[in-house]
């Protein structure tokens, strides 16, 4: 497993993100078009790419919420590599650069239905909070914190 720091310009992480999109997209249904507003890609300087022997396997990213808070965002494992711990690695080396920027904590949002992603995201660490900012009043959403 190799993780490679890179921004939203990568093609690698665009074609994951896009597969994500087209997951979301059927997982979200009629309420997909809020959720894309909140995920466009262009000019994300932190992002991350997950290679398995070559291939793009898993990918995230992060962006300033505020001065000290990064949101974590575009979390994608391609099915095929799922349950060998791509997504941990993804969050944690997140976290890892965020600290490196100066900042003091990540917040996530997340579907109430996706649990393997709930379950990766309090494996490591994550407390629910309340609905944060766009996500408030959201009975789909679920949001987290860490403080670093």
């Amino acid at each position: 497993m190799n993780i490679y720091r890179t921004d939203s310009s990568n093609a690698d992480f665009q074609g994951l993100v896009s597969a994500l999109d087209h997951t979301l997209a059927g997982h979200n249904g009629d309420e997909n078009a809020f959720f894309e507003q909140f995920n466009k890609i262009d000019s994300i300087k932190n992002c991350l790419v997950v290679y398995i022997n070559g291939t793009p396997a898993a990918c995230g990213a992060f962006k300033p919420l505020s001065e000290n808070t990064a949101e974590i965002k575009r979390m994608y494992t391609n099915p095929e590599f799922r349950r060998r711990g791509l997504a941990t690695a993804v969050v944690i080396e997140l976290e890892k650069w965020a600290k490196e920027l100066g900042f003091k904590k990540a917040v996530l949002e997340t579907s109430r239905e996706l649990k393997d992603a709930i379950s990766v995201y309090e494996k490591i660490g994550f407390q629910r909070i309340p609905n944060y900012g766009q996500y408030v009043g959201i009975d789909q959403s679920v949001c987290y914190e860490k403080v670093f």
